[in-house]
């Protein structure tokens, strides 16, 4: 090959290298240019963003109706909420039931514990006084139909009578005093029985009221008043006296 060739080859190769360097140099600068409006394009929307954050931020002005409504508002949100516990309220039927079936039992139910003391009380007096007065009516009858028979070997009223006492003579008055005492005895016991039956009667009846009113108002706006007034009169015109008046 001569020497015309290499030189035609040579000049061919620096222009082709030429020419591909010029186009990758007018790419890279089309890229950096892209790329430089996408980071200022970028920037400019985080400067806005920004502002926008700082606008919402901004300290309000005291006074203003805005800023008492956003106060009044996280302070509406800071308040707990409370739980309104619902009030317990018994059923008069079921309290009369209880302390029908056992007694006491209603004022367990309406949870007034401390009437227990009085009824078990009222009830407990009532038996041992039943009790008590039934044995000395046993007693004093017995010993009333001994005095009153011609047997000598029945005789237990002198159980009731001082050692080596002796009622000869004397058997109406001590036949009429042994009825007495058995009488007595025998009517107390009745009235023992009667007072047992009206404390479990109304142990009942207290269960039963005081749960219907356990949902009674008695607030402070119920009350009575006693004062003096004028009363207007066709015969006196007027007259002083007491009027009483009821608030509810």
């Amino acid at each position: 090959m001569s020497t015309t060739s290499y030189s035609s080859l040579l000049t061919f190769i620096v222009l082709f290298l030429c020419t591909s360097i010029g186009k990758a140099t007018n790419n890279t600068s089309i890229f950096l240019h892209k790329t430089t409006e996408q980071h200022s394009t970028i920037g400019k929307t985080e400067q806005d963003t920004l502002q926008k954050k700082k606008t919402l931020i901004t300290p309000l002005e005291k006074g203003t109706a805005v800023e008492k409504d956003t106060i009044s508002l996280l302070q509406e949100n800071k308040t707990p909420l409370k739980m309104t516990k619902k009030k317990w309220l018994p059923n008069s039927g079921k309290a009369a039931w209880l302390a029908a079936v056992f007694p006491g039992g209603g004022q367990i139910y309406n949870r007034k514990y401390w009437k227990l003391p009085i009824v078990y009380g009222g009830l407990m007096g009532c038996a041992y006084a039943l009790s008590w007065n039934n044995k000395m009516y046993t007693d004093y009858s017995r010993a009333y139909l001994d005095i009153m028979d011609d047997n000598s070997s029945t005789n237990s009223y002198l159980n009731y009578l001082p050692d080596n006492f002796d009622i000869t003579g004397k058997e109406d008055q001590y036949q009429t005093i042994f009825k007495k005492r058995k009488d007595f005895y025998r009517r107390n016991r009745d009235l023992s029985i009667f007072a047992f039956i009206g404390v479990y009667v109304l142990s009942i009846v207290d269960a039963y009221v005081d749960a219907e009113l356990s949902n009674f108002d008695i607030t402070k706006d119920l009350g009575v008043k006693i004062e003096p007034a004028i009363i207007t009169n066709q015969q006196t015109n007027k007259t002083f006296g007491m009027q009483c008046s009821i608030t509810f």
